[in-house]
């Protein structure tokens, strides 16, 4: 059994602990039958949602460089992937953005063993916090819906802490909300560039989580393919 010097343990939340890529394609599943897409001629759902899913991460990398603000995040990545079908239609992009996040946030699904995970590192008196580049009311919402309010301390999202992962800021933001040391602190998430480069850049040990089994070359403290691995660690 491990014994670490860590006490602080900051997670990611989207795509680290919520499952996010099934969170919206629940969202977006519902959505393509309320708006009727198949008569507007998008036959193949799953189509449409990797076109969605594509300029999601391209325009989340242009927010967190900060060449576009939160708003046009928000309904562009429809606009454009409507776009691929020969869709220009601004009104319905607009509308369909506004009820996508209306509903995301209260869908449910996690990964395999969080809850478990969360409870075990909890048993064993570490303090969770959240670092998120997520918007404030979104994630509190995922949060409370999906059951995970209890277990961290704080919740540091961009909003509250004026800069995104990857900036140095938001990390030592968060380390005097939790007025924690960045020697007992260890931050956990499956964004390279955000998570694992931003966190190494503001003096952090690290662990990726790598659930999509990626290649990379930069060297995390650790490297897991499975939230219960954390187990080995802590």
């Amino acid at each position: 059994m491990s014994h670490t010097q860590y006490k602080h343990l900051f997670f990611d939340l989207d795509h680290t602990l919520w499952d996010f890529e099934t969170n919206a394609k629940e969202t977006f599943s519902e959505l393509y039958l309320k708006y009727d897409l198949q008569q507007k001629g998008i036959n193949d759902f799953d189509l449409f949602f990797n076109r969605y899913s594509f300029h999601n991460e391209r325009l989340w990398d242009r927010y967190t460089k900060g060449f576009i603000k939160q708003e046009e995040l928000r309904w562009k990545r429809v606009w454009l992937t409507l776009l691929d079908f020969k869709i220009a239609d601004e009104n319905l992009a607009r509308e369909m953005s506004v009820d996508f996040l209306n509903g995301l946030p209260n869908r449910k699904n996690l990964f395999p063993y969080t809850i478990e995970i969360l409870n075990y590192l909890i048993n064993k008196n570490y303090v969770l916090h959240l670092i998120t580049n997520g918007f404030e009311a979104v994630q509190h919402s995922k949060l409370k819906y999906s059951n995970l309010t209890k277990f961290f301390t704080e919740v540091v999202t961009s909003e509250q802490a004026g800069s995104l992962k990857p900036n140095k800021e938001i990390f030592e933001f968060a380390l005097k909300v939790a007025k924690a040391t960045i020697e007992e602190s260890i931050m956990i998430g499956d964004n390279i560039e955000a998570d694992i480069k931003g966190a190494m850049n503001a003096g952090f040990d690290t662990i990726f989580v790598n659930h999509l089994h990626v290649e990379t070359k930069v060297q995390p403290t650790y490297t897991i393919y499975h939230l219960k691995e954390l187990e080995e660690i802590f």
